[in-house]
């Protein structure tokens, strides 16, 4: 992986992808930066560009049928947001909010859509990227019908661990700071009952928490639990 590429977390489209195709989505667009609380897309806006984030921390949220606000993801540098909009032309699906300063690139949909049909390895990328996420939202709501609360929480820590964890020693630091309301909301629980499930892995010595910190000490007994 070449040296800029490897600021990026493991999990994020940019550090995946080979130089050519990293520079040519890099280079997309102009240079923008946002304060904290910048709701970037709005939920059922028209728009159509794309943002590459390129440092920081956004949130993505949707209003339920009841009218509550939902987090769904959490989405860090080297992740590109927007792109559904971009792909089909359609209203936005959902919110996407700042957590704090944030660096990206923005790109108008006709650029965005040569530098697929111009970098082949960046279209696979951006595809695969959408089926990844096709694939959280279908896990989670599988599993909130499904699955006790642990078993929830542990396959959402070991999901953002694969994605965004940072090695520190022998434990793995996630790399996104959430509280632990939007954890709850992650794992589609109530927030006391998401905050017992927490306290049984921390006294299992699985995970350690802090003030908007979460480290996993033992992936493998993290990942048994996941599997139930």
């Amino acid at each position: 992986m070449s040296d800029h590429l490897t600021r990026f977390p493991p999990g994020s489209l940019l550090a995946g992808l080979p130089p050519k195709a990293a520079s040519a989505l890099l280079t997309l667009g102009t240079a923008r930066e946002f304060g904290p609380e910048t709701v970037l897309l709005r939920e059922g806006e028209p728009s159509t560009h794309v943002l590459l984030l390129v440092e920081g921390c956004v949130k993505v949220t949707g209003t339920t049928p009841e009218g509550r606000l939902a987090l769904l993801a959490i989405r860090v540098g080297g992740d590109l947001v927007g792109e559904l909009a971009a792909l089909d032309g359609q209203p936005r699906i959902a919110t996407v909010t700042t957590a704090g300063r944030v660096r990206a690139r923005s790109a108008g949909q006709a650029e965005f859509r040569r530098c697929l049909a111009e970098t082949p390895a960046l279209a696979l990328a951006v595809s695969g990227s959408v089926g990844a996420k096709l694939r959280w939202a279908t896990r989670r709501r599988i599993d909130f019908g499904s699955r006790e609360v642990k078993i929830r929480l542990a396959r959402v820590l070991v999901e953002l661990a694969a994605s965004y964890g940072v090695p520190a020693g022998s434990t793995v630091e996630l790399g996104v700071s959430l509280t632990q309301p939007e954890l709850a909301a992650l794992v589609g629980a109530a927030e006391p009952t998401v905050h017992r499930a927490l306290a049984l892995l921390r006294r299992e010595n699985i995970v350690e928490t802090g003030y908007r910190r979460l480290c996993v000490r033992d992936q493998a007994r993290l990942a048994a639990v996941a599997g139930g």
